[in-house]
């Protein structure tokens, strides 16, 4: 059995700009993301935690250094990095719609398939490497507790993928900046939701 803590990282500069698709793009952590992650650090103070993984974009690797007070050290893994969003990088979505409601629509339907921002990713892409991140976790934490800290699109695909639902309701699942979602690998059921935005 693995307990997981799948965080999103703290708010952004993209985030607070109009919630910009910021994918790739290494921006930084604002005040309140920092904040944000400075609560929920404090949440899991006592809490036993055997390890430590980020994204390798800044965002996510900062929000895990606070989450944890330096007291572990923070491993970068690049499976956990965010969606490739094409041409829709750093544009928000009333934006990109706008250029090309074509695009959003095939994604909209068919995100399995459809490259995000018609260069990106698939969403079957992405599920296929968290998930392999996850399956390689299982064999190295077996009856641990790991905190992971990765991104919106990237947590939300694969939280839809192993709940069954199809991939194009990812939206259905929120996740808020830096709020705690717990799952857990086996035990009664193979894979379980816990917690979401606790």
């Amino acid at each position: 059995m693995l307990d997981v803590y799948l965080l999103r990282h703290g708010e952004t500069t993209y985030n607070a700009d109009g919630n910009r698709y910021c994918g790739r793009t290494d921006a930084n952590l604002t005040e309140k993301g920092i904040a944000q992650a400075q609560r929920v650090g404090e949440a899991l103070q006592g809490k036993t935690i055997d390890a430590v993984y980020a994204s390798p974009l800044q965002r996510a690797y900062r929000t895990a250094e606070i989450v944890t007070g330096g007291q572990l050290p923070v491993t970068r893994d690049p499976r956990l990095i965010e969606l490739d969003f094409g041409v829709w990088e750093g544009k928000t979505r009333d934006e990109f719609i706008a250029e090309a409601p074509e695009l959003w629509e095939a994604w909209n339907t068919d995100p399995a398939t459809t490259p995000a921002g018609g260069t990106g990713d698939t969403a079957t892409q992405v599920v296929q490497r968290v998930d392999d991140f996850f399956a390689e976790m299982q064999r190295h934490h077996n009856g641990q507790t790991i905190v992971v800290v990765a991104h919106n699109g990237v947590n939300r695909l694969y939280l839809a993928y192993k709940l069954g639902m199809p991939l194009c309701n990812y939206r259905r699942l929120a996740q808020e900046n830096s709020a705690i979602t717990l799952i857990r690998f086996g035990g009664d059921e193979p894979f379980s939701l816990l917690k979401l935005n606790d």
